[in-house]
């Protein structure tokens, strides 16, 4: 399995809640690769909660943070990495990203707001209508998003496994025409 990649790192983009942390962890562990979360690297490098940059440093320095990150992760080959929702938003992020394959873990919002209601620690949710915000935040990434290499559709009721199944059975289709296959 571990050889499916050819080593190339695997990033998943999508909106929080939408899983990419525990998914990166399980597909990490069936390609034998390692695993990272950009956010606890951004928490690590600056001794604080995302919570705690956004209330004291503001959104622009967390996107900073963010990308001076996936800069530092993209030299890395063998990762899986599980990026922030917003990370698309930065026009430069896609010129790390696109070094490896792309995958968008995309669910609908009813499902990321059922899973994020009771979460105190996603800053862009400390909103009067909190559904609303992360409808008009996946309005806003959505053509971005749709730019990832591989879109894998999240159902109500699917458990991460499946879902790691789903992605380790789509990447073959991808990389023919990702040309990666060709980088040896």
């Amino acid at each position: 399995m571990s050889n499916i990649l050819k080593g190339i790192n695997l990033y998943l983009i999508g909106m929080m809640g939408a899983g990419k942390t525990t998914v990166g962890q399980l597909l990490a562990r069936q390609l034998e690769y390692g695993f990272v979360d950009t956010d606890d690297l951004i928490e690590k490098a600056a001794k604080q909660t995302i919570n705690q940059i956004f209330a004291t440093e503001g959104e622009a320095v967390f996107r900073q943070l963010e990308s001076n990150v996936l800069m530092q992760v993209c030299a890395f080959t063998k990762l899986t990495v599980a990026t922030g929702g917003g990370i698309v938003m930065k026009k430069n992020n896609w010129s790390y990203l696109h070094h490896g394959l792309i995958v968008w873990l995309d669910a609908p919002v009813d499902l990321l707001y059922s899973r994020l209601t009771e979460d105190t620690t996603r800053p862009l949710l400390q909103d009067a209508d909190p559904k609303g915000k992360l409808r008009s935040l996946l309005q806003q990434r959505q053509p971005l998003y749709s730019q990832a290499d591989l879109r894998i559709t999240i159902h109500e009721g699917e458990t991460p496994e499946i879902i790691v199944t789903r992605v380790i059975e789509a990447i073959p289709s991808v990389l023919k025409t990702h040309q990666i296959g060709n980088r040896e």
